[in-house]
């Protein structure tokens, strides 16, 4: 009798350990719908830093194929991604699976990234189209129509005067616009005298941008009224990363620099005198340091509050995809072909993926996932494995 009781034990035992390390694993899940990264460089200060890290191993959990090569850079939330493509549509996909939620035409390509914001995407084309439309149906809620092609990401504010949110986006038609979420009415617009390549960027009380005119414009969030403006050095294609009392962004003339907003002067440059080349990317700006591609084929990483070279990543291909931070990693795209995850302190590599057409997108990363968009016109998605 004793025996038989044994063995019975021994049976219920795996099963009652593998009930229990079920439930622990169901605990430990990550709840899709509260992954979120819902904007270029993942918030309003375009600091390009994931909230948390990444898992030791990743792997691709799937890809959705669009009609066309992917520039811009996708956005998730509400268990969704959002990602423009160069055939003209904006889709949604279910971060679980890739499934298609839905699709939504605006007849000419788009190369910026989504905004994700209160249910809501905002997106331009090149037609000069910006468009809100529903996050959960894809219908237009609103559009207004700017005189030249949008390249660049929306972002947004909330009105300290009313607590009205607004979104704000530059053009090629040299201006940068400011609209409020909910109507699309026109708050006001400021006009530069070049095209304005990338997303401003914000710290609830200014805006700031770069542009081909060469300079950082630094705006008032109220009015667009002129607070003042930096000489760069060169035509700015990327963002602007906002930290403190600084701004960080790359430019043409193969310089990474740090200005100061409040002192509206440049704080210091960093050039790398060995292999010298333009900046594309848009930097991501951690505690201590900042990171940016180059179109020498590098990842740099520099002191923040020096500029001195700290390491330097050597791909096969431009890097103009813009890195982002999590935890102790960076996650980078390369025209090479491949996704990169880079140890922060040392510059090693630690994981590659080959993708195998170029990477322009920049990633977006929360709660142990990645994803991208391709040359290839997928749009790839990465985590851990289980």
């Amino acid at each position: 009798m004793r025996k038989r009781k044994f063995m019975a034990l021994l049976l219920i035992l795996p099963i009652l350990f593998l009930s229990c390390a079920k439930e622990e694993a169901q605990e430990e899940a990550v709840d899709i719908t509260d992954v979120s990264w819902p904007i270029f460089r993942g918030d309003p200060a375009l600091s390009g830093v994931a909230k948390n890290g990444l898992p030791e191993k990743l792997g691709l959990l799937w890809s959705f194929q669009t009609d066309s090569w992917i520039i811009g850079s996708p956005v998730m939330g509400l268990g969704r991604v959002y990602s423009g493509s160069s055939d003209g549509k904006v889709y949604a996909l279910n971060l679980s699976d890739g499934e298609k939620v839905w699709e939504f035409d605006t007849k000419d390509d788009i190369e910026a990234s989504p905004l994700l914001l209160n249910e809501a995407v905002y997106v331009g084309n090149l037609s000069g189209e910006f468009y809100c439309l529903d996050a959960n149906t894809g219908q237009v809620r609103w559009e207004y129509k700017c005189d030249n092609s949008i390249y660049g990401s929306a972002n947004w504010v909330i009105n300290p005067q009313n607590q009205r949110t607004w979104v704000m986006v530059g053009s090629y038609d040299n201006r940068l616009y400011c609209f409020d979420a909910e109507t699309g009415e026109l708050n006001w617009s400021y006009e530069t005298d070049n095209y304005i390549n990338g997303a401003p960027s914000t710290d609830g009380e200014h805006v700031l941008f770069g542009g081909c005119d060469e300079l950082l414009h630094i705006l008032s969030v109220l009015d667009g009224r002129k607070i003042g403006e930096v000489w760069a050095g060169s035509y700015i294609p990327g963002s602007a990363a906002l930290a403190g009392d600084k701004a960080y962004l790359g430019h043409y003339d193969s310089k990474l620099v740090c200005i100061d907003r409040k002192e509206k002067k440049i704080n210091w440059e960093y050039f790398d005198k060995e292999n010298p080349d333009a900046f594309f990317s848009s930097p991501a700006v951690g505690k201590d340091r900042v990171l940016i591609g180059s179109r020498n084929d590098s990842l740099h990483c520099v002191d923040r509050k020096t500029g001195e070279k700290i390491w330097i990543f050597q791909t096969r291909d431009d890097i103009d995809s813009s890195p982002v931070i999590a935890g102790e990693k960076v996650v980078v795209g390369s025209l090479d072909g491949r996704l990169y995850i880079v140890d922060l302190n040392s510059g090693k590599e630690l994981w590659s993926y080959e993708i195998g057409a170029p990477l322009f997108s920049c990633p977006a990363v929360d709660s142990g996932f990645v994803v991208i968009g391709s040359d290839d016109g997928r749009i790839y998605a990465f985590g851990e494995k289980t």
